[in-house]
């Protein structure tokens, strides 16, 4: 199994060192130096972790084979992806892996089906799923505790209590104005 740990931002120096948005709980075990990770796109890997660091709070890598701001520009939005033992779980009860995640059915506390997770993006502030609707449209849905209210991996379905008009669709809400 692959799991995602970091994408390649901007060059740092001249020396071929790059910015990573890290995006695994573990970047000491997962982006430690003689680490090999495949990429995506496929085409600027596989690479081994050379050198890194912290500086200013961010993390920096260097490549093997990489060795001015050139080489390392090229690997700019690149994404970094581990091989993980798929029994391999999180150490902490309410972490997961995106492939746990992914397809589980998405269900209010009420038993309303809302759709399935088709996606899971990680930004900054917070993790989103992107979930497809019976009907194949999206819905955003913050992965935070206020709304996801329950993971179950048994019965593979994730219960969320959203806020008023994160989930409703637009006819209902304009519906709902007409009638008040």
């Amino acid at each position: 199994m692959q799991l995602v740990v970091a994408r390649i931002g901007r060059a740092h120096g001249i020396k071929g060192e790059v910015t990573v948005e890290v995006r695994t709980d573990e970047p000491e075990l997962r982006l430690a130096p003689g680490a090999v990770l495949t990429t995506d796109p496929a085409s600027t890997g596989p690479l081994t972790i050379e050198t890194g660091r912290v500086h200013s709070g961010r993390l920096l890598l260097r490549f093997e084979g990489v060795r001015d701001r050139t080489g390392a520009e090229a690997l700019r939005n690149t994404l970094l992806i581990a091989d993980v033992d798929p029994d391999e779980l999180p150490e902490e009860e309410d972490e997961y892996y995106d492939h746990q995640l992914m397809d589980l059915d998405v269900v209010t506390a009420d038993g309303v089906e809302v759709g399935r997770i088709t996606e899971i993006s990680h930004l900054p502030s917070q993790d989103l799923f992107i979930v497809e609707r019976p009907d194949g449209s999206e819905v955003m849905i913050p992965f935070v505790e206020n709304i996801v209210a329950e993971i179950d991996l048994e019965e593979q379905r994730a219960v969320i209590t959203p806020p008023p008009g994160l989930i409703d669709d637009q006819a209902e809400i304009a519906s709902t104005k007409d009638e008040s």
